[in-house]
C-alpha cells in the first residue's frame, strides 16, 4: 500500500468520525499540505464517497448525513474471536504494532459490527478478566514487517540474512534458516539453524545435519533469536528442507535452559519428572533420568551425568530421558539449570519435598541450610500471646 493510499484511507477513517472537520485540523492530522487535503478528498468522491464540503470561515469537510461503510460479515463468534485476539495480544505483549494501533483497529471493528453484537461485546470487554497480568511495555515490540517476513520465508523454507544485535549490544549479520517462530512470555523467538557457504551459487545448506528437536548434541546447531532484536532482515535464495519431527516449542524452550547466566546449578533430585516439572518447566530447567545406580554419586561429578545424556532424545517435557522411560516412575533425576540469583531455589527445593543433591554450586548449599534454620525458627518459636479482649 502507498503512503498516499493510506494517507486516503486515514482521511477517511477520520471523517467517519462525527462532525465537522477543517483543512487546517486534517492537515495537521495527515501530515500534508491543506492542498494536498483537498486533493485526497477529491480521490474519496471518484471512490463513490458522498463528501460534503461547507465553506465559510467555519467550514470544512464531512461525510453525507446517514451514509456508513459497508458493514463487516462476521458471525457473532468470529467478531469476539477477533476482538478478543486483539485484547489479549496486547495484555500479552505481542502485539507488533503500536498500542494505538491495537486500539485503533478494535475501534474501528466496533464500529461497523451491528448495535446488539456491539453491546455484547462491550460489556464482555468491561466486565472479563484475566489470571495474568499485563505485560510491561519496557521491552520494544518486534516491528510488524519483521514478524510477517520471517513467517513468509520459514512457510517458504527461504533462508534470512539478519542484522541482530546479541544481549550484550553487539551487532552483527548472520545468514540462517528459519525453521519456526514462537510466542513465549510475552516476547516472539525465531528458531534457525545457521548456513554454510554454498559450494556454487546454488541454495544454501546447513553446516551440520540438524537434530529432528533439541538436544543437548544439538544444541550447538540450533540458535534462538529474539524479534525485537532483529533490526533489518533480507530473504536470501534457495531452499532448505526442516526436519519432519523437529519441535520449534521444544528448541527453544531447550535454548532458553541453557542460556548462560551467572550461576550454573547442577542438582540431583530423587523423584518422578512429572513432578519436578510442576516446580521447574522446561523453560528454566533441563533434565535428563539418572540411570539405575546413578543416586551413588558423590558431589560434583558432572561427568556421569554428561554420560546420562549420551544416546538420549528429549521428551516433549524437556527431559533428556530414554524414550521408553516412564516420566512418572520415580528415581533420581539431574537437574541443570543457570540463573541470575539463587534466592528462589531454595523455596522451590523446600516445596518439592523429595531427597536432593546439590553439585554445584557452593553457596547453593548455603543458602538451603539458611532457609532450613529459619524454617525450624519459625516452626519451634512459641506461639505469641493473644492480645487482650
Amino acid at each position: 500500500m502507498t503512503t498516499s493510499t493510506a494517507r486516503v484511507l486515514a482521511l477517511l477513517e477520520i471523517l467517519q468520525g462525527s462532525g465537522l472537520h477543517t483543512v487546517p485540523d486534517l492537515a495537521v492530522r495527515l501530515g500534508v499540505d491543506e492542498r494536498t487535503v483537498r486533493r485526497y478528498v477529491g480521490h474519496l468522491l471518484e471512490l463513490g464517497v458522498p463528501v460534503d464540503s461547507v465553506r465559510g470561515r467555519h467550514g470544512g469537510y464531512r461525510l453525507a448525513p446517514g451514509y456508513r461503510m459497508p458493514p463487516l460479515m462476521l458471525t457473532d463468534e468470529e467478531a469476539l474471536a477477533v476482538l478478543l485476539g486483539l485484547l489479549t495480544g496486547r495484555r500479552a505483549g505481542l502485539v507488533t504494532t503500536s498500542a494505538a494501533a491495537n486500539e485503533s483497529a478494535t475501534a474501528k471493528l466496533r464500529r461497523v459490527l451491528p448495535k446488539a453484537l456491539g453491546r455484547r461485546l462491550d460489556a464482555l470487554l468491561e466486565t472479563a478478566d484475566f489470571t495474568a497480568r499485563p505485560r510491561p511495555t519496557t521491552t520494544p515490540a518486534p516491528e510488524a514487517h519483521v514478524l510477517l517476513e520471517l513467517a513468509e520465508a520459514a512457510r517458504h523454507q527461504r533462508p534470512v540474512t539478519l542484522n541482530y544485535t546479541d544481549r550484550k549490544g553487539r551487532s552483527t549479520d548472520r545468514t540462517v534458516l528459519p525453521y519456526g517462530l514462537v510466542a513465549h512470555s510475552g516476547r516472539w523467538y525465531l528458531t534457525a539453524a545457521p548456513t554454510a557457504p554454498a559450494d556454487t551459487a546454488g541454495p544454501a545448506r546447513p553446516t551440520a545435519p540438524v537434530a529432528s528437536s533439541a538436544s543437548a548434541s544439538a544444541g550447538e546447531e540450533i540458535r534462538t533469536f529474539r524479534l525485537d532484536r532483529i533490526t533489518s532482515l533480507t530473504v536470501q535464495p534457495g531452499s532448505f528442507t526442516v526436519p519432519p519431527d523437529f519441535d520449534p516449542v521444544t528448541a527453544l524452550l531447550d535454548g532458553l535452559a541453557h542460556t548462560p547466566w551467572t550461576h550454573e546449578v547442577s542438582l540431583r533430585i530423587h523423584a518422578d519428572a512429572q513432578h519436578i516439572r510442576r516446580h521447574l518447566p522446561a523453560g528454566i530447567a533441563s533434565l535428563t533420568v539418572i540411570p539405575d545406580g546413578g543416586g551413588d554419586w558423590g558431589a560434583g561429578a558432572p561427568d556421569a551425568a554428561q554420560r546420562a545424556d549420551n544416546g538420549r532424545q528429549p521428551r516433549p517435557d524437556g527431559s533428556n530421558g530414554p524414550a521408553t522411560a516412564d516420566d512418572h516412575t520415580t528415581g533420581w533425576v539431574h537437574v541443570h539449570m543457570r540463573a541470575e540469583r539463587l534466592d528462589w531455589i531454595p523455596p522451590v527445593l523446600a516445596a518439592l519435598d523429595r531427597p536432593f543433591v546439590i553439585e554445584r554450586p557452593t553457596a547453593l548449599r548455603d543458602l538451603v541450610r539458611a532457609l532450613a534454620r529459619r524454617l525450624d525458627e519459625h516452626a519451634t518459636a512459641d506461639a505469641p500471646a493473644h492480645p487482650p479482649m
